[in-house]
């Protein structure tokens, strides 16, 4: 049986950092507090995050002030049509001098890794970016390297530029954790940003105030957030309804979904939920938690047919009605 009240007192002493690593972050990007816990969530929970948002929005200058605030070694990927899966996970170099090769690591060897506009590399490239993302390795020249530890793919993509872009694998998207959509400030929000970013030589930078070890300790006492089985039975049930709607009284939803959710939509459920749980310093996890982090974590697993697009209906509108319909405990 979970103790509940310990587990939550050790929260509040091992989650100390990351009020110091929002502090940061808050200092140079205004508002986008969703996506900051979104990225928070991701670092907790040990699951790849994608950025959807038009230009402008801050979404790479959030993930850099996150990877400075947190520590650890950061590297930037812009992908581009021409780039090679060397250029991603390194190449055999040839050394004149002694006469031997060696292996010579890109830069996907990070603790956090900023994929910007990701979907503009080709088939290859995702390939080659797949393996890491699923098994936190890949084979290089032969030989299979673990990547460091933590280990964060935080993807940025464009969703109103098309030209010279490339859909993401299903099986690649299902691999993000959660999918955040970045929208626009409001008006006070956006005269702080002009405010703070207009000037040329003060503007505000971060501090690194965290280490990669206590992000990990972290996620080691994740796993001791309580779930109760109605929880639990709740996720469950939310990711069938969106495979069986009818069972869940949605037989509208039938011909508008192609494919549900994967097992993998609950496995994130849970630990999205236990991280939301996390943050807001509680040792169990509640429904609300569920919901609080539901639409990132299914938004982008749930495929819809020609029939919903031709109807306008988007995979948010399905998830929505789900939500909806499926009995709360």
């Amino acid at each position: 049986m979970t103790d509940v009240a310990a587990v939550t007192a050790r929260i509040e002493k091992e989650s100390a950092f990351l009020h110091d690593v929002v502090r940061e972050v808050e200092g140079v990007i205004v508002g986008q507090r969703a996506l900051l816990d979104g990225l928070l969530i991701g670092l907790l929970a040990d699951g790849h995050v994608l950025l959807e948002g038009v230009p402008g929005l801050a979404k790479s200058l959030a993930v850099q002030s996150l990877a400075t605030a947190v520590g650890g070694v950061f590297r930037r990927i812009q992908f581009t049509p021409d780039l090679l899966p060397s250029d991603l996970l390194g190449t055999q170099v040839y050394e004149p001098r002694t006469g031997a090769w060696t292996v010579r690591e890109g830069p996907v060897f990070g603790n956090l890794v900023l994929a910007d506009e990701i979907n503009r590399a080709p088939a290859k490239v995702q390939s080659a970016l797949l393996e890491a993302m699923a098994e936190r390795q890949v084979t290089l020249a032969g030989e299979t390297r673990a990547l460091p530890s933590p280990f964060l793919v935080l993807a940025t993509m464009n969703p109103i530029e098309h030209e010279g872009t490339y859909p993401l694998p299903e099986a690649q998207i299902d691999r993000f954790l959660l999918k955040l959509v970045v929208g626009y400030p409001d008006k006070e929000e956006e005269k702080a940003i002009v405010r703070r970013m207009a000037a040329t030589t003060s503007r505000p930078s971060v501090r690194t105030v965290a280490s990669p070890a206590q992000v990990l300790a972290a996620r080691a006492l994740l796993d001791e957030v309580h779930l109760d089985e109605k929880v639990l039975t709740y996720v469950v049930d939310l990711v069938f309804a969106t495979r069986r709607p009818a069972e869940a009284g949605l037989a509208s939803l039938a011909p508008l979904i192609l494919d549900g959710a994967s097992p993998r939509a609950s496995i994130a459920l849970v630990r999205a939920a236990r991280a939301r749980a996390f943050l807001d310093g509680r040792g169990f996890v509640t429904p609300h938690d569920v919901k609080a982090v539901g639409m990132d974590v299914l938004r982008h697993r749930v495929i819809t047919t020609y029939e919903a697009e031709a109807e306008g209906v988007a995979s948010v509108d399905v998830v929505q009605r789900v939500f909806d319909a499926v009995k709360v405990p």
